[in-house]
């Protein structure tokens, strides 16, 4: 390399003057042949560094250009650095640049730039700097702020730690500071050399930048319905999933969990059910890439940049066949221009189980058993009461169990468990190429014994801007997860659910102070097989094993300046395996319970879904003439989806040490294989026009084809339109200072549902393992006819109007949003009877209607400012769904809950016209049977009087203290023609209310989150306040049964619960208010932080679901452990939800 540095050393006079004469040369030939110094246009120079020195430039622009430079150091011993950012830049306008307000000045001569000092007349005071570190609000450095001096060309940015320097002519200047997101700030220097500065956050107002299909779009020019999250305040709730903290967070969005298992997934729905039989979920856009039903818990909360909520048909109508349900859209965080930044986020924490349930106390239950089984259960618990005829001596007798203390089956059932999760990333880049790459574990213990959930995560994503047409962008997510632990509620059998045991098991025994601990089944139950729960939770081997990648590719061409071509392509690749074994000392595995498990077994399943995206699409920007504003976007996608599964159950093991290994030695119950895999074909185009920024207007078309769907109905096609005007453009509305912007919205449009399966339209059969057909006096087995296709088959379809204000006041200190919407969804597919002549009972048709309508409302407010802060955000939506037809000639569709045998024939839900799609159906309850309904005969027996109907079970059987139910019809009697409606699981209105507050390096983030008006479907209570069976343990509130001595008219008498019936008794109100999330954070100064090299460092401690305020009786009001649109709100065994307290700490490098 050829650099002409000449020496600062002391030389001799003569070579002095000789290199003086030397350089006076070079400045006359160069002044000679100056015009050649057009020639330097043709070079480019690319380059982008912070804080770099004169020389070092030099040496960048030589290795780039091939230009030498002739300078001494000793001329660039004033200079100061600066920070640069060229892309593809003649080389004379970096040189301009570079040397603007530095000692120096440059001349160039062929390939040879000299450099000499600025004349005395130019030099501007270097000596002036000014200097500081720039932080937010919360005391975090903010790397990338620009620092420009008011009147001048001087800039600076800050560096990674927020410091920044900038050289001034005078101390008598102002500097502005300004950077995306934040409010800018002049700040007078007044003769200050350090100016430490706090941008705060803009406030949120119309001027925000919203995700949407496609694109983006400013929100004062949105014209749709759309949600944001505030991603800050969801990752301050210590959860696995961005789902788990989305409850109560945005209007119009409802979340709800079947139960507490870690790793379960969440039920999202928006602006209500709009489907009866099928899918009710949302569709998930994840950086570009649209899924349905995708694993949630494969994206790390904390790598999310922004979500944005579609809910009305102009937002959602460009996703067409599958945006009926909403569509949530989810961007993960880049690389920015930059040194690299390390990011470590860690906490620590414990969790507990709310709410423990109150079982009887021994005296209560062998109480509850002498009154159940007499002479028997005192012959077991109290052989010396006197009563008996031939009494123990010194046996035990009722006394005896009011003070022994018995055995408290949930403390060993549920624990604290322990929960913790780590994330590292490094972000980065320059103004070519940006990265970012992440890592995470989370790692869950459950709040039940051998249950929990771990996951690993990893994130890469890599943005090259290749020249100035060209940009690529890469990202790739993966995750592989472990769910482990029986579900509570998953088995269909009452007395098989793990809390069926934990609950019922009894706490004494009577027999020489033994406990059961040590036993597996209790040997004075048969009828229902009860198992020690904490023996068959030890055994139990459930595990779910996810792993799942998305990655995807973007490539970005600017044709023009005005129209861009983006193609992008993507696989989503998942590979679920669930496996089951169960041990001799399990329930399931015991060769002496339930007859069909026959000892030990397992299964194991494996499912691979695999999806393909291409999605081209031309996207259009033009202003004309400073007040049209034209965008549009043109496009071609087409989606394969496939999935293949493949399984093996088996029993009566040989070998049970061998666990799943040993499957293939078992006597085999069911082998599983299949396979399927859909296409959809799109073309969707959307155009916004705006006049002024004060008329918008927007227009969207899409037309999808699918393979699920026979010839003729393969293809639909679903427009939208909408309009908004902002109303503070208009002059009439510049005098109203108080309002800062507003907005009127409306919006009209079509959308599908086409979540059905796969060649539904097609006839079906089956080859069931068992023997279905006789020949020759022997079974044997065929194929079985199972589903008689339809080729009219076409999508569910939604149309949706809505109207909306976007408002704010006093300088956006508070803004407010309204929403009305109105939809009506049609050809819902439903079963329809067929006559008995074609073989089958029924067969799915395009036939019913449902509507949903409501009202959204969002508050968010600025409450206080300075160093005391305070901001809230409320949120409440009112939603009323109605069955608006049903197939021909019917007026009403019931439900039956798989849960217990005895319970399987009857329908506690129940859909009519013009009522919601789930609403809870049985018997009015009216208290229990006092001696007042009797008439007392001669023998001292109890005679039901003629005018009091019975309650099902036979006017002779009824006695007083048994459960009593409403004779409707008044035909003296209760059968199932005196069913009616009992409750209604849904909510009438639910919201969130969040606050956060600040001072110094204080920060705290108090969330609230309600559901009113929803009823729950409380099945506990009919096991275990009533059950007829003997040495079930049964809750504490049943010890006030009735009695003769006690006629409570709430909880009937032993063996008095009547025949098996749902009713109002079990119906609960299930509203509550809960404190979700509290979050209290400290951010360490950064004065402190520059001693130990660290940007950024905040410890916090976080609390999830601190106290629920409820009058729901069971273990958590938020619960549906059947959780469909026909069967919401029914509660039991549910995995308990947990309380959880953590300790952690961010830190930035």
């Amino acid at each position: 390399m050829k650099f002409y540095t000449l020496t600062v050393c002391r030389t001799p006079v003569g070579i002095h003057k000789y290199l003086l004469v030397m350089k006076l040369v070079f400045v006359l030939i160069i002044t000679v042949f100056l015009q050649n110094s057009l020639a330097v246009n043709a070079q480019k120079v690319t380059l982008a560094e912070r804080n770099i020195s004169l020389d070092q430039i030099f040496i960048r622009i030589k290795a780039q250009t091939g230009y030498d430079f002739l300078y001494t150091k000793e001329m660039l011993r004033k200079s100061h650095p600066i920070n640069v950012n060229f892309s593809n830049t003649p080389l004379n306008e970096v040189l301009n640049y570079c040397f603007n307000n530095q000692p120096v000045v440059y001349k160039i001569s062929d390939n040879l730039i000299v450099v000499i000092r600025r004349p005395e007349s130019q030099v501007i005071a270097q000596n002036l700097e000014v200097k500081g570190t720039i932080t937010d609000d919360k005391n975090r450095p903010l790397p990338g702020v620009t620092v420009r001096l008011k009147d001048g060309n001087l800039t600076s940015i800050s560096d990674a730690k927020g410091n920044y320097l900038i050289k001034s002519p005078d101390l008598k200047r102002s500097l502005t500071f300004s950077f995306i997101g934040f409010e800018t700030q002049e700040i007078p220097i007044n003769g200050r050399n350090t100016i430490n500065v706090v941008l705060r956050q803009k406030s949120t107002d119309l001027s925000d930048i919203v995700v949407i299909g496609y694109g983006t779009v400013a929100k004062s020019d949105l014209t749709g319905a759309v949600g944001q999250v505030k991603i800050e305040d969801l990752n301050k709730a210590p959860v696995r999933s961005f789902e788990e903290a989305l409850a109560g967070r945005t209007a119009g969005v409802q979340v709800s969990s079947p139960e507490g298992q870690p790793g379960a997934a969440s039920n999202i729905v928006i602006r209500g059910n709009n489907s009866i039989t099928q899918d009710n979920s949302p569709l998930y856009v994840i950086d570009g890439f649209p899924i349905e039903n995708p694993n949630n818990n494969m994206i790390n909360p904390s790598e999310i940049a922004t979500i944005s909520i579609l809910k009305d048909a102009s937002a959602t109508a460009i996703y067409g066949a599958r945006g009926a349900n909403g569509v949530i859209i989810i961007t993960t965080k880049k690389g920015k221009q930059g040194p690299p930044i390390v990011a470590y986020d860690n906490y620590f924490g414990i969790q507990q189980n709310i709410n423990k349930m109150k079982m009887m106390n021994p005296y209560d239950f062998v109480k509850l058993q002498i009154d159940l089984i007499g002479p028997t259960a005192q012959t077991i618990y109290t052989p010396g009461d006197p009563s008996l005829a031939n009494p123990q001596a010194g046996g035990r007798t009722l006394d005896y169990y009011k003070t022994t203390e018995g055995t408290d089956w949930q403390s060993q059932i549920f624990r604290n468990a322990a929960m913790q999760n780590h994330n590292l990333s490094v972000r980065g880049g320059t103004d070519k190429t940006k990265y970012s790459l992440s890592g995470s574990a989370f790692l869950q213990d459950g709040i039940i014994i051998n249950s929990g959930y771990d996951r690993y995560q990893g994130r890469f994503n890599l943005e090259q801007t290749i020249n100035d047409k060209l940009r690529i962008n890469v990202n790739v997510n993966y995750s592989a997860s472990k769910t482990f632990g029986t579900l509570p509620s998953s088995s269909g059998s009452m007395s098989y659910g793990l809390l069926y045991s934990t609950w019922g098991f009894r706490p004494v025994t009577g027999e020489n102070e033994s406990d059961l601990a040590d036993s597996s089944l209790d040997p004075n139950i048969t009828s229902d097989y009860r198992y020690n729960p904490v023996l068959s939770a030890k055994n139990e081997k459930v595990m779910s094993e996810d792993k799942t990648m998305i990655s995807s590719g973007i490539i970005d061409y600017k044709i023009t300046k005005d129209l861009i071509l983006k193609v992008t392509g993507g696989i989503y690749s998942r590979t679920l395996e669930n496996s089951t074994f169960y041990n001799s000392q399990t329930k399931y595995g015991d060769f002496r319970t339930y007859p069909g498990t026959n000892g030990p077994n397992g299964s194991i399943d494996n499912f691979e879904i695999t999806n393909y995206t291409n999605e081209n699409t031309l996207n259009y920007n033009k202003v004309f003439n400073k007040i049209h504003t034209v965008s549009a976007v043109a496009g071609y996608t087409i989606q394969h989806a496939k999935s293949a599964n493949h399984g093996l159950t088996a029993n009566q093991l040989p070998n049970e040490s061998l666990g799943l290994d040993g499957l293939s030695q078992g006597i085999p119950l069911a082998i599983r294989t299949g396979s399927t895999g859909n296409y959809l074909e799109s073309y969707l185009a959307r155009v916004n026009y705006g006049y002024k920024s004060k008329y918008l207007f927007t227009a969207s078309f899409r037309a999808d084809g699918s393979s699920k769907f026979a010839d003729g109905h393969k293809w639909g096609y679903f427009p939208s339109a909408a309009f908004a005007w902002n109303v503070m453009k208009e002059t009439f509305m510049k005098k109203i200072t108080v309002i800062s912007d507003a907005k009127l919205r409306t919006s009209y449009g079509v959308t599908g549902n086409n979540r059905v399966n796969d060649f539904a339209y097609l006839s079906r059969i089956t080859f069931p393992i068992i023997n279905n057909y006789s020949f020759a006096n022997a079974f044997v087995t065929g194929a079985v006819p199972s589903t008689l296709g339809n080729t009219d088959l076409r999508w569910e379809t939604t149309a949706q109007f809505d109207a909306g204000l976007d408002i704010s006041f006093f300088k956006n200190r508070i803004s407010a949003s309204v929403d009305y919407y109105n939809k009506r969804t049609y050809d819902l597919l439903l079963n329809a009877q067929l006559p008995a002549s074609s073989g089958y009972t029924t067969a799915f048709k395009n036939i019913g209607k449902v509507g949903n309508s409501g009202w959204e409302f969002e508050l968010n407010t600025k409450n206080l400012t300075g160093k005391f802060s305070w901001g809230s955000s409320f949120n409440i939506s009112f939603n009323r769904n109605k069955v608006l037809a049903l197939t021909k000639d019917q007026e009403s569709l019931t439900t039956a809950i798989g849960w217990e045998t005895s319970y399987n024939n009857l329908f506690p839900y129940i859909a009519q016209l013009n009522a919601p799609i789930a609403q809870f159906f049985g018997y009015k309850w009216t208290g229990v049977y006092q001696y007042s309904d009797f008439n007392k005969m001669p023998n001292g027996s109890y005679v039901l009087k003629s005018t009091v109907p019975d309650n099902g079970s036979g006017r002779a059987v009824v006695q007083p203290g048994d459960i009593k139910y409403a004779d409707l019809n008044n035909d003296g009697t209760v059968n199932t023609l005196d069913r009616t409606i009992i409750g209604n699981p849904n909510p009438k209105f639910t919201g969130g209310f969040s606050n956060n507050f600040a001072y110094k390096n204080f920060d705290l983030n108090v969330f609230f989150q309600w559901s009113y008006g929803n009823d729950i479907l409380n099945a506990n209570r009919l096991v275990f306040e009533g059950s007829k069976s003997p040495g079930l343990n049964m809750f504490e509130t049943y010890a006030d049964r009735w009695t003769a001595n006690n006629p409570s008219n709430t909880y009937f008498r032993t063996n008095g619960n009547g025949p098996y019936a749902y009713s109002s008794r079990i119906i609960e109100d299930g509203s509550f208010l809960r404190l979700k999330t509290v979050s209290l954070g400290y951010s360490i100064p950064s004065a402190l932080l520059k001693k130990i090299s660290l940007m950024a460092l905040r410890f916090n401690v976080s609390a999830q679901n601190l106290i629920t305020w409820t009058n729901y009786s069971g273990s958590d009001p938020e619960v549906s452990t059947r959780n469909t649109a026909l069967t919401p709100g029914f509660d039991y065994s549910a995995y308990p939800r947990a309380r959880t307290i953590v300790f952690g700490l961010n830190a930035t490098f």
